[in-house]
This record gives C-alpha cells, structure tokens and sequence, in this order.
C-alpha cells in the first residue's frame, strides 16, 4: 500500500518535533535517525523524556521540582514531586498582548475576535471576582455553557487560583447535568441563558434554575446572556452576576503555583452505564501532555489558528482551548457543523486561515456523501492538517480528505479518550501516512496490544494498552477514595498495565489500525473482530446514513448478530440492498462476519460526544431492562431506546 502523504524534506527541516529531536540529541549524546528511534527512547528512558519536554518548553516551577519520574509505579506514579506550577500562569507568558488569542463564530455568522491583552484582562477580573465571593483553592467552579469564549475565561480563572473546573454543553439535560456537575458540590456556577444550534434557539432559563436549586452550596453564579429571555433569581442561593459585571475592572492576574498532581479540571466518561466516572487531571500533567501533542504532533506553533468542532462536554474542548498554551489562535464555533450548508466547517477553515482544522469521521462521511469537494470551493492553502477523532477513520474516507481538501493537507487521524485528555496513537509531520491507519504511537506513549494471555501481538487485533505511566492518567477518580474503582477500571486484567478497551492491531510498519471497543466485540466462530469493520464496509455505500451491528450472546449458547441501518431519504431497504449490504461486509470486513439480519431502523442513539450505543443496546436486546441499563438523560435520542427494545 503507498502513502496518501508523504513529508517533503521541507516539511521534516521545518517540523517542530525535529528541532526536539536535535535537542534531545545535544543533551543527552544521541543519534535519534528518525521518529521511530525517537518514540522508542521517550518510552525508555520516560523520566529523561518528560524532563526534555519540561526544559524544551520552559516550564517553570516555583519551587524545585525534583525529578521528572520520582516512582514509575502504575497506578501510583509519582512526577515532578516538588513542583509548583499553574496551567493560567503558562498561557499568559510572553504573548503578543494585540494579536488574536480567540477567534469565536455562531450559526448566524456573527463574529468575535479576544487579543491576548484583552483574554488576560478577562481572566484576571473574573478570578478576582470568584475570590470576592469566597471561591478559592480547592473548591470547584462547574460550567453549564456553550462553545463560547466565556467558557475558556472560565476555565482559565478557575485554574489561575487553583479552584477545579468542570463543564457541560447547554444540549444536556438537567438531571444529565446534575450527575456530573452537581456532583462536585460546585462553589460557583457560570452559565448561559440559551444557546443556538441547527438554526433554532434553546432557550435554558428554566434548567439552569433547576440545576441551581440542585447545588445548595453555590456561593456566586455567573450568566452569560444570549439576548433571550432574562434570567430569573428569585428564590435561589448565592449571588447572581451578568457576566460584563463579573469581569468588568482591571485586576491583576495573579496565578496560584499550586503542585504538580493538583486538580485543575473534572471530565467525565459518558455515563451511559452507569454514573458517569468524574476524571480528576492535574496542573501539571496536562500541562506538560498538551505542549507535547500540540507542537510536537499537530506541529500548532505561534501564528497558527486552531480550530475542533467539539462541545464543552467532551475532553476534545479541553485539548482545544491548550492551543493557547502554544500560542496559537483558538477558533471556536458554536452550532451545526452542516448548517447552514453541509461544508460550513470548511467554509470556516478558509475565512479564518485555519492551520488545523479537527472533526469527526461522521461529519467527513456526510461531506463526501453530499458530493462536497471543499478546495474546489474555498481557499485552503492555509490549511496544513485535518485532525480527526471520535471513532474510527475509514480508509476510503481519509483517502477522501486527501483528494477533495488538498493534497498538501496532512490527515491527522488520532485515538485516546477522555481518561488521559489525549491521544495514545496518531500523527506526525515527519511520518507518511498510509489510508485507514493512524501513523505512529505518540511519544512518551508505551502503546502496545496485548492478547488475553498479557502477550503482546503483531499484525492480529490485541487490547490496546500502556505499559508505562503517562502524565496525564487521571490523579484520581472523583468520590472514589481508596483508588478501587480507579484500578477497576484500567488495571484489573492485565496488573501494573492499563488496559484502555479498545481493540487494535499494530502493522509491520509501526502504525495502527482501530476496531472498535473491546467490550463490543463482535465474536463469530470464534474469530473476533471490533464493530468500526462493519461500519467501514456498510457506510460507504450511499444509501445508508448510519449503522449499528450488535453481537448477542443468547442463553441457549447461539449468537445473534443483527445490522440495523439508518437509509438515506427515499430508500427502502430492499432485497437487492440488503444483499449489497452483505457483500459489502463480505468483502471489505470478513465473510465470518456477514449479519445475521438487517434492518431498517428510525435512528442510531448515540452518547452526548457522538459515541454510538453498542454495549447498552446490546444487553437491552438480551432482554435487560432500559431502565436498569442506561441512563437515558446521557444519551441524544432517548426514545430510540423504546424501538430498539422492541427487536429483542
């Protein structure tokens, strides 16, 4: 198979990661030939690695900060024991105070551009006025808001006096919302009146009076008016500020140095299972991952403009709004990414001179289904990299974002999770990328796949796990005090290695292809195989929008493996597609694999970060009960439950 893309020695001179790697090369007496000879000594030598990154980039402590690895264990790893640092403290140094920091667009074309000055201003007032109402280290500051500046000012206030951050998009429901942010037992609320997606406004007064009342120790709520209806605080505790009172004045901004491992923001799993599991990340780590993955694998420098469509409900925000600790612009978009016209992001790429633009493969599929050809239709010759992420990148996909955004345009397909805020696999600009796959293991990364014996495994579909600590692994869970459910979680299978759940397969070449979550393997005859396949083979083809493949173990001993397709307007599923549907598995995923039954179905649900349903429907069409089985507040379309119910 030949690359897509392949670095010109332009690109290698220039890349961020060589100017590392001539760095690590003089310090440490090296010759590091490539980015292979690169990762391997970052995972074998992971205290030098981290201590490279640290000088690199100039982290500064306020105390000494000791070793970079003081205790390799896992879990329990112990980084920089000494350190005091702060995460607000590292953005706001030595920026341009005149050049854009934040560029922020809505559905309705309306444009906002923050200087750095004028961010830092923003920052400083609102951390002076979460101090003047008794908010300070320690306690928790929960944001219920859109993908808005406000809520990146937020963030960076809380973090500026060491008070803990946690947000979600306004598209949650109340109970959803209160089983995360709640929770946290929040000092202070920054919220919106509404929001607008898909050319409709949402209005959410009465939620967020309701989510109020469910936080009896607010001490300060901040609102943040859309122009619709004025928020009502009769009744309610603590006080109530617009949000140009919360950050008018002309504080400074004085950032706490708090420790290494101490807590500078909560994300949260997607809870469709259960509570949602409260991730604990501290100052440092991310402080330390994201300058790592952002310069040196997205190549973000100053200059550049950054923008992911995400939401403030998942961690991809967060890996988003680090973009300033590189100095780049951040690009945030609040809305439909297809309203309203299906290449509204690429629209947005060229107007803004985006450097590097993230997305799903959902929104590229829709793309290349609606026949978009986005360089034929807008300038993108600032365009460097297409970030994408959230599941599995088919290859005919990537292929497709090469021959329609440009050939100069590196696809930058990455897997991580909310659990590290990261990415474990993914691009560089040194390494070529071949279609389907996700080029290299990031460094400092000890990726490996595993077989159910702890064997590690080439060419075949293994776990993915991490073999050493990273410094951004959770500190701790939130509520879960002797660390049990912490070590449930990622270290009960293989003992001392992190088992993520999610099934893949490392090539002769060093890349890696994705399959899907381990806890949804599909396992006919006995050869296992991870549901991103099916999808890879079935969506492709146009009359289907979206697919869900389910494999059911029945108390008989067989095994159910049921396709329900979501068809494009006007199709019916005929014999003569289903049979199209057939081949297609048959051919591009396995023929062990071809479904047992197709049908048709009204919708795919899917968790609030676009993460199709596979586990709970699956045990809801073993004959569990909805009820039991899945939150349905932690899910975009409850009522699907209802049908799918109906096919046990």
């Amino acid at each position: 198979m030949e690359p897509q893309w392949t670095p010109t020695d332009v690109d290698i001179e220039q890349a961020n990661v060589t100017g590392f790697t001539r760095f690590v090369e003089e310090r440490h007496g090296l010759d590091l030939p490539d980015y292979r000879a690169l990762w391997q000594w970052s995972v074998d030598e992971p205290g030098d690695f981290w201590q490279a990154v640290w000088d690199a980039f100039d982290v500064v402590s306020h105390a000494d900060p000791g070793p970079a690895l003081a205790d390799p264990s896992m879990p329990g790893a112990v980084w920089f024991p000494g350190a005091r640092v702060n995460f607000t403290e590292y953005v706001f140094r030595e920026r341009p105070p005149d050049e854009a920091a934040v560029v922020h667009l809505d559905e309705e074309g309306h444009r906002r551009e923050i200087g750095w000055a004028e961010l830092e201003r923003r920052t400083a007032a609102l951390a002076a006025t979460l101090r003047a109402h008794g908010v300070g280290e320690g306690d928790r500051v929960v944001g219920y808001l859109p993908n808005i500046p406000e809520a990146i000012v937020a963030l960076l206030a809380t973090a500026s006096i060491g008070a803990v951050w946690a947000g979600c998009g306004q598209d949650y429901a109340v109970p959803a919302a209160i089983d995360r942010l709640g929770r946290l037992e929040p000092r202070a609320l920054v919220t919106a009146t509404g929001y607008r997606y898909a050319g409709r406004r949402h209005d959410r007064v009465d939620e967020v009076n309701r989510l109020r009342a469910a936080m009896p120790g607010l001490a300060l709520t901040v609102v943040v008016s859309d122009g619709g209806t004025s928020f009502d605080t009769d009744g309610q505790t603590g006080a109530v500020l617009d949000w140009q009172d919360a950050v008018s004045g002309d504080a400074d901004l004085e950032p706490l140095p708090v420790p290494f491992d101490h807590p500078l923001w909560v994300v949260f799993s997607s809870g469709t299972t259960g509570p949602p599991k409260g991730l604990v990340h501290g100052h440092g780590g991310v402080l330390l991952e994201h300058l790592k993955a952002l310069s040196l694998h997205l190549d973000l420098r100053p200059g550049d403009r950054f923008l992911w469509y995400t939401s403030p409900s998942w961690m991809m925000w967060n890996f988003l709004l680090s973009g300033l600790l590189v100095g780049c612009t951040v690009v945030t978009y609040d809305g439909a990414p297809s309203h309203p016209e299906v290449d509204r992001l690429w629209r947005i790429a060229a107007e803004e001179n985006v450097t590097v633009l993230g997305t799903s493969p959902g929104y590229v599929l829709a793309c290349s289904k609606a026949g978009v050809v986005p360089q034929d239709d807008h300038d993108l010759s600032a365009l460097r990299g297409v970030g994408v992420t959230g599941s599995t990148l088919p290859a005919s996909s990537s292929l497709w974002l090469t021959h329609n955004a440009g050939e100069h345009v590196q696809v930058m397909s990455i897997s991580g999770g909310t659990d590290v805020v990261t990415a474990f696999v993914g691009a560089v600009p040194t390494v070529p990328v071949w279609p389907g796959e996700i080029s290299v293991p990031c460094l400092g990364v000890a990726v490996d796949a595993f077989d159910e014996t702890g064997r590690p495994v080439r060419g075949e579909v293994g776990e993915l796990v991490v073999t050493a600590p990273m410094p951004s692994m959770p500190v701790r869970f939130w509520n879960d005090p002797d660390g049990s459910r912490y070590r449930d979680a990622y270290f009960s299978v293989y003992p001392g290695v992190w088992r993520h759940g999610d099934w893949i397969t490392i090539t002769e070449r060093g890349s890696f292809e994705m399959h899907g979550r381990s806890d949804s393997t599909l396992n006919r005859h006995g050869v296992r195989m991870g549901s991103a396949d099916i999808y890879q083979a079935v969506e492709t083809l146009p009359e289907i929008v979206e697919s869900l493949v389910l494999g059911i173990e029945r108390p008989d001993g067989t095994y159910r493996m049921p396709l329900f397709v979501v068809l494009a307007d006007g199709v019916t599923l005929t014999d003569d597609l289903k049979e199209r549907i057939r081949t297609a598995v048959r051919e591009h995923a396995s023929p062990r694999h071809v479904p047992d039954e197709i049908v048709a179905a009204p919708g795919v649900p899917h968790t609030r970060t676009g993460k199709k349903l596979e586990v709970p429907l699956k045990r809801i069409l073993q004959g569990a009960d909805p009820a039991r089985t899945v939150d349905r507040t932690a899910i975009d379309d409850p009522d699907l439950l209802d049908w799918y119910r109906g096919q046990a």
